[in-house]
């Protein structure tokens, strides 16, 4: 199986390469966009240093981060004063990624509702979402799943049928771009959407590809096993394209401490990751990023 991590790669940022290089709102209207690109510029030199270090370890799948460009919601990439040269760079990011078969995906964070029903929150949404689109296209990737954007429902609103409507008619106020991208994923708590509410609520309607998140799916089964959800989604995803899983464990039995809350992630992972004859990519959601899978193929 093809094993992957998120965003953070522990050696490296000891070394201060990194791609979350980020600021606060008030020096984000103090300093404005030369400040911005100035930060933009050194997160994508230094992803092209991470996508580098893990072709060498053997990593063929890595999750980027969302900060590479701070407030990106707020201004135009082409507006950047280094825009020339963070373009350059990502293309040849992207090249390094295609040559090596490393694939990159995203995951945007939950303030992405694309089924709110704030229309504000909305709006800023599908901006959002649209901004991580285009840092793929400036990679030259074609738009699809393989590159996936992947994000939660984002909350239940009192009434899961009518918010996964909301989802897929919102759904298509995306850029094309980001429509071929996208993919939803389930979540941990019963309240919300398991694999089988994405799966009749989501993809039958709009035919996106779902996640499965074997963590998640302990606290939230919608009745299915473990290996019927795996299965269940790896029938979501297109003809050619990879499924693509999350894995983590219980940081509460990892330090066997009962304070800390059910759902946090465990620094590493301990149990054999079980595919059920399936090949899927799977992103570790360890604490230890990188050490983790490093560990785990121990």
């Amino acid at each position: 199986m093809n094993l992957g991590y998120a965003c953070i790669n522990t050696g490296l940022s000891a070394n201060n390469i990194m791609t979350n290089r980020t600021m606060r709102r008030k020096t984000f209207d103090k300093k404005g966009l030369d400040y911005v690109s100035e930060l933009s510029l050194q997160n994508v030199k230094d992803l092209k240093t991470i996508v580098q270090w893990n072709n060498e370890m053997g990593i063929k799948l890595f999750r980027l981060s969302s900060q590479i460009f701070p407030w990106m919601e707020e201004y135009r990439f082409e507006d950047l004063k280094d825009f020339n040269e963070i373009q350059s760079t990502m293309r040849e990011v992207g090249q390094i990624a295609t040559k090596e078969g490393q694939r990159l995906t995203m995951h945007p964070g939950p303030y992405h509702c694309l089924a709110s029903p704030s229309t504000a929150v909305v709006e800023r949404t599908i901006k959002g979402l649209n901004k991580h689109a285009e840092q793929f296209d400036m990679m030259g990737f074609e738009p699809s799943n393989y590159n996936k954007i992947n994000i939660h429902i984002g909350g239940a609103y009192g009434d899961k049928e009518s918010t996964l409507d909301r989802f897929c008619k919102n759904f298509e106020l995306l850029g094309e771009s980001t429509k071929k991208r996208l993919v939803v994923e389930n979540d941990d708590s019963p309240n919300e959407y398991s694999v089988k509410d994405l799966f009749e609520g989501v993809y039958k309607k709009i035919g996106i590809p779902v996640t499965f998140d074997y963590f998640h799916h302990k606290f939230n089964t919608g009745g299915l096993t473990e290996e019927e959800a795996l299965k269940l989604a790896s029938t979501t995803w297109p003809e050619g394209i990879t499924q693509c899983c999350h894995y983590s464990e219980s940081r509460r039995k990892e330090k066997l401490d009962e304070s800390i809350r059910p759902q946090a992630h465990s620094d590493i992972i301990y149990d054999k990751i079980d595919t059920y004859g399936l090949n899927p990519d799977i992103v570790i959601e360890a604490k230890l990023k990188e050490q983790a899978i490093f560990n785990y193929k121990k």
